[in-house]
């Protein structure tokens, strides 16, 4: 060992201390923050992974008795369950995919007004703040069939059907009522980055003969991608565990036409008391929770605004 090597040495292991202290005083002041999300979050994330290995019995005090692969083979051979899937993207795909496209077209009007803007945004927005229990009470008397309006409104143009008593009918109600509540908010955030697109940039397009169309697709909509992108990752990890509006109004009905996947798993556990395959449920939601969280993570992460 060289004389510079013995300077470097104790260099070397006294700034590795002080990072270990470091570590140390920030991991013991993160100990009441980190303790508490722990006992929250991972504590039952490994008593349902035990359920979904167990036959849960109620009587005379909960007890888990080991069932092996059972529940998850149930899950896998599930008739049912393929179809609640499929229903479930179908939801996922409609309610998402009308929002946005709602949405932006909102906040574009919006944008051009030049008065009474304040007026338009605060009644656009107050779907938003209406919980999601009361739309679903609000939607299922509207679409009575004895005294709804809409009911009334649809007879008048020869249909005269149960709008929640028929399958394909009952779905597009949930799908709309889903729609009127959270497209707001996507138009809300759209305009927020509508705002931001400098005005130079509209100026220039239109000094070089750009029509209103070749504007919007050229100029605005790559301005404010990224903001639609973060716009349909919030409403997307809702959307995919959606359940209020449909309990409240069709129960999953009729004959499972509005029976997603939040549904079936809230009737397994809290009606039929079958925890151990409710669990089973639970975990493969979260599995596609995740799968499509990461996905639009990474599309972020492309873009430089998941760092």
């Amino acid at each position: 060992m060289n004389a510079s090597e013995d300077v470097r040495e104790p260099l070397k292991r006294r700034r590795n201390g002080a990072a270990s202290r470091h570590v140390g005083f920030t991991g013991r002041m993160m100990l009441p923050g980190i303790v508490p999300l722990a006992a929250l979050t991972v504590l039952p994330f490994l008593t349902i992974v035990v359920m979904s290995f167990s036959d849960v019995r109620l009587l005379g005090g909960m007890r888990l008795d080991f069932a092996g692969l059972k529940n998850w083979g149930r899950f896998f051979t599930d008739p049912d369950m393929g179809w609640f899937w499929l229903r479930t993207a179908g939801y996922f795909a409609l309610t998402l995919g009308l929002e946005m496209v709602l949405g932006v077209v909102l906040a574009l009007c919006v944008w051009r007004l030049v008065r009474g803007r304040n007026l338009v945004l605060s009644l656009l927005l107050l779907p938003m703040f209406v919980a999601p229990v009361i739309v679903g009470l609000l939607g299922r008397f509207l679409t009575d069939p004895t005294f709804g309006l809409y009911t009334w409104l649809l007879e008048r143009i020869g249909y005269d059907g149960d709008l929640l008593g028929d399958t394909f009918t009952a779905f597009a109600a949930v799908v709309a009522m889903d729609v009127w509540e959270w497209t707001p908010l996507i138009a809300l955030i759209t305009l927020a980055g509508l705002s931001a697109v400098p005005p130079t940039l509209r100026e220039a397009a239109a000094l070089d003969g750009a029509g209103r169309w070749q504007t919007l697709r050229h100029i605005v909509l790559p301005s404010i991608s990224n903001v639609l992108l973060v716009a349909l990752l919030i409403r997307a990890m809702d959307a995919i565990r959606y359940f209020d509006i449909i309990w409240v109004t069709t129960n999953g009905g009729p004959a499972n036409a509005t029976k997603i996947v939040p549904v079936r798993l809230y009737e397994t556990a809290f009606r039929f008391f079958d925890f151990g395959y409710a669990a089973v449920v639970g975990l493969a939601m979260l599995f596609a929770s995740i799968v499509v969280a990461r996905l639009f993570v990474r599309m972020l992460d492309r873009k430089g605004l998941a760092r």
